[in-house]
């Protein structure tokens, strides 16, 4: 009865662990889009809603949901808490912050960082373009994050299954 017992919390042990490593390859397509979504927000708060960056920054950040939306409020608070810091500066540490808690890889955050290196410092029309060059970039991420995610996604499912029978058959 033991070993049963046992053997069932290894079967299930593994089994979520395989569907948690598959969570997180559906998740970051979503979180990709997310980022796109939330970018041109940006573009439409700073090119036609005539609002200052940190005062944008924090309108898309109340607007996205999640650590997407963490990512603009963290650098808008960043913003208005200090005086001295350049934008990028600001801006990269709201996305050092919050990076961690995505599933997003260093590709995203590249792309992120490179925008950071551009936003308030140029006229409206050059930071629209550049907005437009990020989202640009990002929709190719996610394409290529969703064909992982069809690559991966069952595998790993199956794979955490079939690991937990394999660990349970070792064991007996």
């Amino acid at each position: 009865m033991l070993k049963l017992l046992g053997a069932s919390i290894i079967l299930f042990s593994a089994t979520m662990i395989g569907f948690q490593v598959a969570k997180m390859y559906s998740r970051r397509p979503k979180e990709i889009r997310r980022l796109s979504v939330a970018l041109q927000l940006l573009e439409t708060e700073i090119c036609y809603g005539s609002t200052t960056l940190p005062l944008a920054l924090e309108h898309v950040g109340k607007r996205v949901q999640g650590e997407i939306g963490s990512i603009f409020r963290q650098s808008a608070d960043y913003l208005l808490k200090y005086d001295g810091l350049s934008t990028m500066d600001c801006w990269e540490m709201g996305v050092e912050k919050t990076w961690p808690k995505t599933t997003m890889r260093q590709a995203e955050k590249e792309i992120l960082l490179h925008l950071g290196k551009v936003l308030g410092k140029s006229d409206r029309q050059d930071q629209q373009k550049h907005i437009r060059l990020a989202v640009m970039n990002l929709k190719k991420e996610e394409e290529e994050a969703r064909m992982d995610q069809q690559k991966y996604e069952k595998m790993c499912k199956s794979l955490g299954v079939l690991s937990g029978i394999l660990a349970v058959i070792l064991m007996y």
